[in-house]
């Protein structure tokens, strides 16, 4: 039997431990990827913690990625594994990657051979397929590429089933659509259902007055509607913010981070946040100003 000092002890152990997973995990995506070891150790730098999600991107031209995995468990983090079923540059017309090809089990062998790869890796990743398909930017939406009503839930499910098959149980597979906008597919008809489903996500962004069709949003106002629906679509699934970032233009974007991670952090149900740290369409990386950096490092410092 335990000792009183034991007792106390191993109750404090369960405590901190409780204190942890409520923690918000802190993610992030660069440009190198997985095995860009300074991009990430300057992230850690400004971040003041490493991150404990590293998110990259493979198309279906590429071969699984266990190198980079392994990578990635090295420095103690897990993969957020985007699998986008297109080629890479083709834009949204690309019959020959249609939902229902994939549906159909025209490339059956290559997702065995990813199956069987993670499989034999044997180590937990996240795997997010066909990510946004609500929005009419990637060759998978339902309204682009000859693509038609439940064809996208038709391939998820039809992927999810030869996947697993190939016995890779150590995948958590993450639905993800952007944050849903005027147009946007609706979202419960693109739901696999919960038993295709491990863990739910939303990717969206501030653009602030950095495009001309675009304004200033707070994070309640860009995620509110989105998470509230996810809820209800997939009731008791953990929720990850799989991409996110903020312009510099239009409003402050040291307060916009702030008020983020104070937001996220308030909905238990949310495990984890991944920054998109890139200067593409704008500079959406943490460095983009002094102020933004500051306010990133702090705010992670206060929720934890």
């Amino acid at each position: 039997f335990l000792g009183s000092q034991d007792l106390v002890e191993n109750a404090c152990s369960l405590l901190l431990v409780g204190l942890l997973r409520a923690t918000l995990r802190f993610g992030v995506g660069t440009p190198g990827g997985p095995l860009a070891a300074a991009e990430l150790n300057e992230v850690t730098a400004l971040a003041g913690e490493a991150p404990s999600i590293i998110l990259s991107y493979k198309d279906f031209n590429q071969a699984p990625p266990i190198t980079e995995l392994e990578a990635v468990r090295t420095r103690g983090a897990l993969t957020l594994l985007t699998w986008e079923p297109w080629a890479w540059g083709g834009g949204t017309a690309q019959p020959a990657y249609s939902l229902d090809r994939i549906a159909a089990g025209d490339f059956d062998p290559y997702l065995r051979q990813w199956g069987q790869a993670l499989a034999g890796w044997g180590h937990p990743v996240m795997l997010r397929f066909g990510h946004e398909m609500n929005g009419n930017w990637y060759p998978w939406s339902e309204q682009v590429n000859g693509n038609g009503s439940g064809d996208y839930v038709a391939a998820w499910q039809h992927v999810h089933g030869v996947v697993t098959a190939a016995g890779a149980t150590n995948i958590t597979w993450v639905w993800n659509p952007n944050v849903p906008y005027w147009g946007s597919v609706p979202l419960a008809g693109l739901y696999p259902g919960a038993a295709y489903v491990d863990a739910v996500a939303l990717d969206g962004y501030n653009w602030g007055t950095s495009a001309s069709w675009s304004s200033w949003v707070s994070p309640s106002q860009l995620f509110g509607d989105g998470l509230s629906q996810l809820r209800t679509l997939a009731p008791g699934k953990q929720i990850l913010i799989a991409e996110t970032s903020s312009a510099e233009q239009g409003g402050s974007k040291a307060d916009w981070i702030t008020a983020l991670v104070s937001y996220l952090s308030a909905q238990p149900d949310i495990t984890a946040v991944t920054w998109f740290h890139y200067n593409k369409e704008t500079d959406w990386r943490i460095n983009s100003s002094t102020s933004s950096a500051d306010a990133f490092k702090q705010a992670l410092a206060a929720r934890r």
